[in-house]
């Protein structure tokens, strides 16, 4: 569909590359932290942060993880392994999508 409700404000950004820092729980808390200031958007519950613990396949090891904003959510995907993310921001306020990218290059 083109636009199926054009008269809901929603901007998403699709942020993916390598990492060189060591990625665990508290490193994803860390960045919701940093991310959710550097763009002034509001958290309004705890981070929910999964990792199968072995479970599948081993190059999909790592984590997968949202955190609630007033204005939607943002989801990282962790491929340890590979030393891959993937970040999705998703909100129902605009952002700017050069500090997006700055502050995630940045701290990954």
């Amino acid at each position: 569909m083109k636009n199926a409700a054009p008269n809901i404000f929603r901007q998403r950004l699709l942020i993916e590359g390598l990492y060189k820092i060591k990625v665990n729980k508290r490193a994803i808390e860390n960045y919701f932290d940093k991310i959710a200031r550097a763009l002034n958007l509001k958290v309004y519950g705890k981070p929910i942060i999964f990792s199968p613990g072995g479970i599948g396949k081993e190059e999909n090891q790592g984590y997968d993880a949202f955190v609630p904003l007033i204005d939607s959510g943002i989801s990282p995907y962790v491929w340890s392994n590979a030393g891959f993310l993937s970040i999705i921001i998703y909100t129902c306020k605009g952002f700017d999508e050069k500090i997006a990218i700055k502050t995630t290059k940045n701290f990954f």
